[in-house]
């Protein structure tokens, strides 16, 4: 756990992959990103969640003021995330959206699923940056840009494109599963409005793979 900056307000945290955000179910599921903050920062609280295989920058409050102020742009979508992944294959095109309502799946949890009739609205933008291979699985680098923020919604909505993220042990299988150790989706990018002056601050980190 890196921490890129801190102040009284909040705590801007990468967390690593295969680590929770928050506890899970079960003695096992204890060890999380909010439980090692609160070890360094007591006062630390969680404002919003990466998946457990997914690598990158979280925002956390420091007072329930500021976790207020921080939920709420959240909510309405005030701040900016972007992502890098690997995806398998390579699109004919260079960029794209996709706007596929989602929800749970509830017969196969965690997964989720396309729903347009009670799925809730979900929109992420991509754009190709650079094309490769590793061994025989060839690949895309993206940057996805969710303008929602649905539990899965970028490793779904690539599977739905037909070229789902590499080591995604949910949505892909194949050499697009095996030819990697990890899930290919980091947090790169990450910019919100400070809670108390309202300045607006941009955060990165480097994509390791």
């Amino acid at each position: 756990m890196q921490c890129h900056y801190e102040d009284t307000e909040i705590l801007i945290l990468e967390k690593p992959e295969g680590l929770l955000s928050v506890p899970g179910r079960g003695e096992d599921k204890q060890d999380c990103l909010w439980r090692r903050a609160q070890t360094i920062w007591d006062d630390a609280l969680i404002v919003h969640r990466l998946d457990c295989a997914t690598s990158g920058l979280m925002v956390l409050a420091r007072n329930k003021e500021s976790h207020r102020e921080l939920s709420r742009q959240f909510q309405q979508r005030q701040n900016f995330k972007r992502y890098h992944a690997l995806i398998a294959g390579q699109p004919e095109q260079d960029e794209g959206v996709r706007r596929e309502p989602m929800r749970c799946d509830w017969e196969r949890r965690p997964l989720q699923m396309i729903d347009f009739e009670q799925g809730k609205s979900a929109t992420t933008f991509w754009r190709a940056l650079d094309r490769g291979q590793i061994g025989e699985q060839e690949y895309t680098r993206v940057a996805l840009y969710p303008i929602t923020g649905r539990s899965h919604q970028l490793r779904l909505h690539m599977q739905v494109l037909g070229h789902p993220i590499l080591g995604d042990n949910l949505y892909a299988e194949g050499a697009a599963l095996n030819s990697v150790e990890r899930l290919m989706l980091h947090a790169d990018l990450l910019e919100l409005f400070h809670p108390v002056t309202q300045e607006r601050m941009s955060f990165s980190s480097p994509t390791p793979f």
